[in-house]
């Protein structure tokens, strides 16, 4: 079988063949998406000199680490979201990626500033999860200076000096999520907010806006003040279960903030699944067991994938330009029931 040859290669590629030679021969650069096509369509083809197209891309590409600042390991969602930035990362076409991640046990903002600090001296770029603090914006100013930029993810920060966000529209969360308890629950009873910490601007976004939906379209709900949860699952079940306990006209629940699995486990003890409409956030294995088994009736979750190449994207475009541009990049959340788990 006769071997392709550099005119073969450029004809299924739809270069042309000095595309090709300056791809092989490094001699001039060529655009990152045309080169890698040509290296996909020679691996394709067969096309004998493959590898060295491969090394000649990876030696051209720059070097870069991104670290990132997740919260509790614990949660399978922050798991989620780590595997699938960590394969964004490497799997990035213009760069030679290295990932790193740390997850924080410790949620004080003295302890997550210190550890923006740290990943600044070993990363050239930063993606933090993190509550709203002076603290954390003055580590997101220093690494700053140190020519290190900070995305946000999820969660937005007021650090001015942070080089963009990616994550949700939190105030459609909100409201999408006050549409369903008004069309779900019955209209005579009181609806509780569950939020880890008003210092997470998501959900005290999403806490504004489930409440201005209620006042403008549902009036007839008492929406009870939010309660506080920590992140934790366990205070989630001690609040939870109180709530259903004292409230006897007790109609739903939007979990706007971490804890679910609490939440989750004590609608189950208190046999409360069949009057409560519950709106959760976040897909995980644990949200997609309670949508199946009723406990939950919705859950709205960030698009893993999307956010993870929408960071790289972001931070990678951070680290080409001095100084970085500030990105925002709003996702389109996606809405799960217990028929399209």
């Amino acid at each position: 079988m006769k071997r392709p040859t550099i005119a073969d290669l450029a004809r299924a590629a739809g270069v042309s063949v000095s595309t090709v030679d300056r791809v092989l021969n490094g001699r001039d650069p060529v655009r990152p998406d045309r080169a890698e096509k040509v290296l996909a369509t020679a691996r394709a083809i067969g096309f004998r000199a493959e590898q060295a197209i491969r090394q000649r891309l990876t030696e051209e590409k720059p070097s870069r680490t991104f670290g990132f600042i997740l919260q509790r390991e614990k949660g399978a969602f922050y798991r989620g979201v780590a595997e699938a930035l960590k394969l964004e990362v490497e799997a990035a076409p213009t760069i030679r990626g290295r990932f790193r991640v740390e997850f924080l046990a410790d949620l004080t903002p003295a302890f997550v500033a210190d550890r923006i600090a740290a990943m600044a001296k070993v990363v050239d770029a930063i993606g933090v999860v993190a509550a709203d603090h002076p603290r954390i914006s003055q580590a997101i100013g220093q690494a700053h200076e140190r020519g290190v930029p900070a995305i946000t993810l999820i969660s937005d920060l007021t650090a001015p000096t942070r080089a963009g966000y990616v994550g949700l529209d939190n105030w459609k969360v909100g409201r999408t999520a006050a549409w369903a308890v008004a069309n779900m629950a019955r209209p005579d009873g009181r609806v509780a907010i569950l939020v880890g910490s008003h210092r997470y601007l998501c959900q005290d976004v999403a806490e504004m806006s489930f409440r201005s939906y209620m006042r403008e379209h549902a009036p007839g709900f008492g929406v009870m003040e939010a309660v506080t949860t920590f992140e934790d699952p366990g205070y989630a079940y001690e609040h939870t279960l109180d709530l259903i306990r004292r409230t006897p006209d007790l109609a739903a629940l939007w979990v706007a903030g971490g804890g679910i699995e609490g939440v989750v486990q004590a609608i189950a003890d208190a046999g409360a699944a069949d009057r409560l409409v519950t709106i959760g956030r976040d897909l995980t294995d644990d949200t997609r067991a309670a949508l199946i088994d009723g406990t939950i009736r919705l859950v709205l979750s960030h698009p893993r994938r999307a956010m993870a190449a929408a960071a790289v994207g972001a931070m990678v475009t951070a680290t080409d330009e001095a100084p970085p541009p500030f990105q925002q990049v709003l996702l389109p959340f996606e809405l799960w029931t217990a028929e399209n788990v």
